[in-house]
């Protein structure tokens, strides 16, 4: 009988107000999750909820640095004033020496002075939505009237920008932005953004089929490809981007902090406005309903058998082509929800994404093994730009770095002792 804990930290995505929001971007998989409460008089999660909730939060967690990350639906549709209740049960729940941290991921449209003094008040991390410029953005985000959102979204980056907030822009890639990729990263640049993720949108028709807004796995990897071409000579260090990090951390060594690259998962929840918790965020349906913590406690939700086999099944069940794959360590078969293709040898279980994963990460695999050289010997990642910047056509009298010429990433050692090898 194989004995089954509760991992010491583990995270969960709340859902105060359920699959409320006020857009209705065409591509979100979350608006229709409303479907599962057909009997619900509201979404809105009330006090009692959230108290206990916080609490149970708080005491599962082994850990000294606890974070919640409150989501959607909108979650700005509940007003100020919960997220100040929030915020005063976590404090009166606190361990001593703990600190509690909270992440809030957002459309901006409702986003106000009084939000973003809170937010600032209270050390959030705002996670914006922006899919690139407003030709792009609009494509597929609209409010309910059918009307362009880019306007409002990016007033409310102002309001963050005007309370020094910090934040990150979350970009969904789809089968239209996709084809833009410099156009996208340097409007986020632009913008004053620092911090960028960009999430591939895949959407199931069918068994293995997939609607026209998702992005091709090809053309996801070449998205990946020149948005990295371009900061690897000129933004490292400056612009971090969520899967560039994720990848150093897997050419360093480390198991790839991200989820969806980790080799397992499981440890990543998601709690509805009524208290009923889930094996994770892209998996809110009854075959993975873990139980409501008003009823039962959290921690024997998160370390109930099913749950821990949810998530070493994501390493149990890789087919071979896989297990068999040169950038395994980092991609570990990406997130089950979109392995529903085959292998070319015909073996169920395949990222849609292969090829694209494929593609970038071999792509950026000399780029990544310079900067964790360049890490580990105590220099910053940025001292490899010189050498990842296209060499310039030779000019008469000009030559090649020697072998036992300084190196370009400016080490002081030899080229061939540095970043030669």
């Amino acid at each position: 009988m194989i004995e089954y804990k509760a991992p010491r930290a583990f995270h969960v995505m709340t859902k105060p107000i359920g699959a409320i929001c006020n857009l209705d971007c065409e591509y979100c998989f979350y608006l229709e999750k409303e479907k599962l409460y057909p009997d619900a008089g509201s979404f809105r999660m009330n006090d009692e909820i959230l108290e206990n909730y916080v609490r149970q939060y708080i005491e599962s967690q082994q850990v000294n640095e606890i974070t919640f990350a409150w989501q959607g639906g909108e979650p700005t549709l509940m007003g100020v004033d919960f997220f100040r209740r929030a915020v005063e049960y976590q404090q009166k729940y606190r361990r001593v020496g703990t600190r509690i941290q909270n992440t809030f991921q957002t459309n901006a449209t409702l986003l106000n002075d009084e939000w973003c003094t809170f937010f600032k008040q209270h050390n959030f991390l705002i996670g914006i939505s922006i899919d690139g410029p407003p030709e792009l953005h609009d494509r597929y985000r609209y409010d309910k009237r059918g009307n362009p959102s880019s306007d409002d979204v990016i007033r409310g980056l102002r309001f963050l920008q005007k309370h020094q907030v910090d934040y990150n822009v979350l970009c969904v890639v789809n089968s239209h932005n996709a084809d833009y990729p410099l156009e996208v990263y340097r409007y986020f640049k632009e913008l004053g953004a620092q911090f960028m993720q960009f999430i591939p949108a895949v959407e199931r028709v069918g068994e293995r089929g997939v609607t026209d807004r998702t992005v091709g796995a090809a053309q996801y990897g070449k998205f990946l490809c020149a948005i990295f071409d371009e900061w690897g000579v000129n933004d490292i260090g400056k612009i971090f981007v969520q899967i560039f990090d994720v990848a150093l951390e897997a050419w360093l060594g480390y198991q790839p902090s991200l989820c969806i690259f980790n080799e397992t998962c499981g440890n990543a929840m998601a709690i509805e406005h009524n208290g009923d918790l889930y094996s994770c965020d892209h998996y809110v349906d009854p075959e993975y309903f873990l139980g409501n913590v008003m009823d039962t406690p959290m921690e024997a939700l998160v370390e109930s058998t099913f749950q821990r086999k949810f998530g070493t099944d994501k390493r149990d069940t890789l087919p071979q082509y896989c297990l068999d794959c040169e950038v395994r360590f980092v991609c570990n078969g990406g997130c089950p929800k979109n392995r529903f293709i085959k292998t070319p040898n015909g073996e169920a279980g395949l990222n849609y994404l292969c090829a694209g994963y494929k593609q970038f990460f071999n792509h950026i695999d000399r780029p990544m093994k310079m900067m964790a050289a360049a890490l580990q010997a105590g220099r910053p990642a940025d001292s490899v730009m010189p050498l990842m910047r296209p060499k310039p056509i030779a000019e008469a009298g000009a030559r090649e770095v020697g072998r036992n010429s300084p190196c370009p990433c400016g080490s002081g050692r030899k080229y061939k002792q540095c970043c030669l090898g």
